[in-house]
């Protein structure tokens, strides 16, 4: 948090704009749309999960519908499709940027097709910040008539081709949850391809309420809107963004060149046109057995690492569902790891990081 921040959240106060709607959350909104361009308009929600969850019911997701989704992923992406009756068809990742196959993706569609069983939507992720394959997944949802859900909760920063992540899909969603690039502490937007659209979710954010003078509903409603107070935290840090993803992206060269040397470290490269934020710096070992011997000697330290996303279809609460797998994600989870990759880590903290770990390697 900075002074703007602070400036900000102290005007909601004494303007007495405490509650969600006002002047602060109007202009995160603009500023969210300005940032990511080509003509998205955003709502601010109260989480990430909240614009996941509206963004598939506005693209018509209902009881009964499946809803392929990206497997390696966190269980935000798929939660919300369960939420509405609905059933997550897991689609499992290629190994260049590690996010949906759109191999696979077209094969799930054409078998869910032969059942009867035409998805209704497709939930792709830009994983730890790194864009999926934008041509190829948005080739085939197209052939097929299927509408993209992107998941950019990681991404804010990323774009592919010089376009912004958040304006691929025809919906798309942010987090602003506290271990994101920026933070309102908790939050997230919905970023739409129309003004009509923006003003639906805003109406169904704000529980559906009629225009009447009493309170009269004729639609299912959520409280799903962001304060004044928050917003004016998600201003501030707006105009740190840029920093955020260059401190990010410093983090990620730092660990290149101090630890590309190890044998038994690799790391994830961005393909031509790719540009990362780097949310989080990840490596790839070997084995799950050097992975964790990592982790716990840094664990030791009191310094946290944490292993890659579980994926989806490996998790208890989704085993009974379906799945379309070849590997990839399974084995990016038993062999990587995100290191520590905080915007305010100084390079005293990456070189300790650094040395922990070449000393358990060497």
């Amino acid at each position: 948090m900075g002074a703007n921040e602070q400036a900000y959240v102290k005007e909601a106060f004494d303007t007495n704009w405490i509650a969600p709607l006002g002047p602060n959350v109007q202009a995160f909104e603009s500023a969210i749309e300005d940032f990511v361009g080509n003509n998205v308009h955003a709502a601010c929600l109260s989480s990430g999960t909240a614009a996941i969850h509206l963004g598939l019911e506005l693209l018509g997701v209902a009881t009964g519908d499946e809803v392929l989704c990206q497997s390696f992923t966190f269980a935000a992406s798929a939660n919300p499709i369960k939420y509405l009756g609905a059933s997550p068809v897991f689609i499992d990742s290629e190994p260049d940027t590690w996010n949906l196959d759109p191999v696979l993706l077209e094969k799930a569609i054409k078998e869910r097709i032969q059942t009867g069983k035409k998805p209704k939507a497709i939930v792709a992720v830009h994983l730890y910040g790194m864009p999926y394959k934008v041509e190829a997944v948005h080739a085939v949802a197209k052939h097929y008539g299927i509408p993209v859900l992107e998941d950019s909760a990681e991404a804010l920063g990323s774009s592919f081709n010089g376009i912004n992540c958040g304006s691929f899909g025809d919906m798309a969603i942010l987090s602003f949850n506290g271990n994101k690039i920026i933070t309102t502490s908790g939050g997230g937007a919905l970023l739409a391809k129309s003004k009509e659209t923006k003003e639906k979710a805003v109406f169904l954010a704000t529980q559906a309420r009629d225009s009447a003078p009493h309170y009269q509903h004729s639609h299912i409603g959520h409280n799903y809107r962001m304060s004044n107070v928050l917003a004016g935290i998600g201003k501030g840090q707006m105009e740190v963004l840029k920093d955020r993803v260059g401190a990010r992206r410093r983090n990620f060269e730092f660990y290149k060149k101090h630890l590309g040397d190890l044998e038994m470290i690799s790391f994830p490269e961005e393909p031509k046109g790719y540009f990362s934020n780097r949310w989080l710096t990840c490596i790839l070992t070997p084995s799950l057995e050097v992975r964790e011997k990592i982790r716990k000697t840094l664990e030791v330290e009191n310094i946290e690492s944490r292993p890659l996303w579980k994926p989806m279809h490996l998790q208890p609460v989704f085993e009974k569902e379906t799945s379309y797998v070849n590997g990839v994600s399974e084995n990016l989870f038993e062999k990587g790891l995100c290191l520590p990759s905080g915007s305010s880590l100084e390079e005293d903290d990456l070189q300790r990081i650094c040395t922990i770990i070449k000393g358990e390697l060497r």
